[in-house]
């Protein structure tokens, strides 16, 4: 006894044989390019390609030896403002550490100056 198809597997069935008899009645229409015309074609696409790969290759090499470049001297003036930082600071703790508060010169005379009050006492002996 044959199996009785439904509907819907027949219509199934006559989509897809419809859909290969049209895919390939569009495959006729086409216009395939000459072997001429591919090799051309062809040569254009790898010129374009290589092309390409050497801009790309000579912005690589370029930002990288300004990357480089800008890196090391970044690591300069880093270094340079760390050892300048050091040094100042070394030279304010000395600087902190060796100034002594100077006694204040007074003298009786209002018409001397204080360079020369301070000349004259170191040139005054000392009493005792």
């Amino acid at each position: 006894m044959p199996k009785k198809v439904s509907k819907e597997e027949n219509k199934a069935k006559q989509e897809k044989k419809h859909y290969f008899k049209d895919f390939k009645a569009e495959l006729k229409k086409v216009i395939w390019p000459t072997p001429k015309q591919l090799i051309n074609n062809t040569i254009t696409v790898i010129a374009m390609v290589l092309i390409t790969a050497v801009i790309v290759f000579a912005l690589d090499l370029i930002f990288e030896s300004a990357n480089k470049y800008g890196l090391e001297k970044i690591k300069d003036v880093v270094s340079s403002n760390a050892t300048n930082t050091v040094n100042n600071a070394v030279v304010e703790n000395a600087t902190v550490d060796n100034t002594e508060p100077q006694p204040e010169v007074t003298t009786d005379n209002p018409d001397t100056t204080a360079d020369q009050s301070s000349d004259e006492q170191a040139e005054a002996p000392v009493e005792e």
